[in-house]
């Protein structure tokens, strides 16, 4: 095991490193944020444990670039990308539905780092990355129970039997009746709708403290876009008169000050847009019903074009890091040819 520590890392293994440490120094700088304004103990405990995780990762990941030789990504600073002394933005109850949906989400992406890996080293970090999140997760779902605030999904009546689908109108959802939604499907809608609610909450307090007017106005259109998915994915529950969960748009305080740097909030946000691309292919092949299908398409594809217009924002700012990438081989042979 030892003598594997030392072969050279594979495309999947950099890449999958390099981007934990760009996200652990995003994540580490919103939660000093956090420590600095929470005020329920309870809380601030848990999200003192994600910023000491956050930094032990960091360490892991440095001492693994340096071990390669490896260019150490910048990143995000601490005295570069967030104001500690800025107002409360957000309320305890945020910061703790934040530490929810980030530990599930990096939870995924850790899970999907540690399949590719195959160097001891790369495997050990991630294999530690996860068991440190199942428990910290698993505290957040705990404290979120004990506060009332932890919003569950719809039950589903048990059947008398087993059954199996005689007709193809189960896949029908264009025109005439439509078979109510499956499980698979109330759980994906009930899922994006709550990111997206959280989204909504997320970008509000983003697009109040921005610094340029530009990403102000961006960051606000992801405003109005997480809103509209939300209403598409809540008349779809209600026409089965399923419950819709909660938006959180009231803990979003009215401070306007510096709080996040534009290049922090734009990063963050590309991040969310990425993912919700990514959730929204899973949700869709998930979906038999053929009008969720369309749903899902077509939101998708509008995410992907503010997608695009905020990469043109970062890399005009140059803000888009330039992540590890195979070798130009053409422009290779017109150096050496020319």
């Amino acid at each position: 095991m030892e003598a594997d520590s030392y072969e050279q890392l594979t495309s999947t293994e950099i890449t999958a490193l390099w981007t934990s440490y760009i996200n652990d120094t995003a994540i580490a700088c919103q939660f000093k944020y956090f420590l600095t304004i929470v005020e329920d103990e309870e809380i601030k405990a848990l999200v003192k444990h994600a910023f000491e995780i956050a930094q032990g990762n960091l360490k892991t990941l440095t001492e693994i670039f340096n071990k390669e030789k490896y260019p150490i990504p910048y990143g995000f600073k601490l005295i570069e990308d967030i104001n500690v002394n800025a107002p409360r933005l957000y309320s305890d109850t945020y910061f703790l539905n934040y530490l929810h949906h980030a530990s599930q989400i990096a939870l995924q992406g850790y899970s999907i780092h540690l399949s590719v890996s195959v160097r001891a080293d790369v495997y050990s970090h991630f294999s530690e990355c996860i068991s440190q999140l199942i428990n910290f997760l698993r505290d957040v779902k705990e404290l979120l129970l004990s506060k009332g605030l932890y919003i569950r999904s719809p039950y589903l009546p048990i059947p008398d039997d087993i059954d199996f689908v005689k007709k193809q109108s189960f896949l029908k959802g264009f025109f005439g009746e439509r078979r109510p939604l499956i499980g698979t499907e109330i759980s994906n809608l009930y899922v994006n709708f709550q990111r997206n609610a959280f989204g909504v909450a997320t970008l509000i307090g983003f697009s109040q403290v921005a610094q340029s007017q530009e990403v102000a106005k961006f960051l606000f259109r992801g405003v109005e876009i997480a809103k509209k998915h939300c209403d598409v994915f809540g008349s779809i529950l209600k026409e089965d008169y399923l419950p819709v969960p909660m938006s959180w748009d009231s803990n979003v305080t009215e401070s306007t000050a510096y709080t996040f740097s534009d290049k922090l909030m734009m990063y963050y946000t590309s991040s969310l847009i990425a993912l919700s691309i990514g959730f929204y292919g899973t949700s869709m092949a998930m979906s038999p019903r053929r009008d969720l299908g369309l749903h899902y398409v077509g939101l998708t594809a509008e995410i992907a074009l503010y997608a695009e217009d905020g990469a043109n924002i970062m890399i005009k700012n140059g803000w888009l890091e330039q992540p590890p990438m195979a070798p130009d081989r053409d422009e290779l042979i017109k150096n050496k040819i020319n």
